[in-house]
């Protein structure tokens, strides 16, 4: 579908507005009300637009920034780009599906790893840290799987919460991909206590790192 304008696609999101799916969505910090199925649903239907994308991208509505995201062409971003569209995403949604969708397939993401990690925005710092929880699964080669330990124990506690949680999730990473690792971050997690009680639906995994380790590793999820 091409030559969709703007206004048509905010005017069709507001349709879609459902303020029930606002309330539970503002709960997390995420200030739009529309399902996400049926955006992906719209998304479909437009297929990849990347100046489409861009318009969208730049008006202050957040459903409208996610269907960006999934209509957007993620190497056609350059360096600054992402970094000025990091900090532009303060939303959770927006600024995970910027990290996952975008940002781990574009040809800088390495860069803009390094660059954002210790960035003293700690929602900047959280996208760093979930780009290196990332090469912790896949690509751990050159990665000082210690030094990371070591700066989690020493700043995850008093993180604040999105940081806390990238850097958690970094440490349960590291204990279930890397046996040579996993006491030490079972120790470390028992030890900060960080989501130690978390609310954990039934059937979820609860994200306390020992917990977590110790239920993927059972599974068989590691190396």
């Amino acid at each position: 579908m091409t030559g969709t304008t703007t206004a048509e696609v905010l005017a069709e999101l507001a349709e879609l507005e459902d303020p029930r799916v606002r309330q539970v969505n503002e709960k997390h910090g995420d200030d739009h009300g529309v399902n996400l199925g049926k955006l992906r649903a719209v998304a479909k239907r437009l297929k990849t637009q990347q100046e489409l994308a861009l318009e969208l991208w730049e008006t202050d509505d957040t459903a409208a920034k996610l269907l960006a995201l999934l209509i957007c062409r993620p190497k056609a971003f350059g360096h600054a780009d992402l970094d000025r569209m990091v900090r532009e995403a303060r939303t959770p949604k927006v600024h995970d599906w910027l990290v996952n969708y975008v940002v781990k397939k574009n040809p800088h993401a390495e860069e803009l790893r390094q660059a954002w990690f210790a960035d003293p925005d700690p929602v900047v710092a959280s996208a760093g840290w979930a780009l290196t929880t990332e090469r912790v699964a896949k690509k751990p080669e050159g990665l000082d799987l210690a030094g990371l330990l070591d700066v989690i124990e020493a700043e995850m506690k008093a993180a604040p919460d999105r940081l806390q949680w990238a850097m958690n999730h970094c440490l349960a990473q590291i204990g279930i991909e890397h046996a040579e690792h996993r006491s030490r971050a079972v120790g470390i997690g028992e030890r900060l206590e960080v989501l130690k009680d978390y609310p954990t639906p039934p059937n979820c995994t609860s994200p306390f790192a020992p917990v977590w380790i110790a239920e993927m590793v059972r599974r068989g999820r590691h190396s």
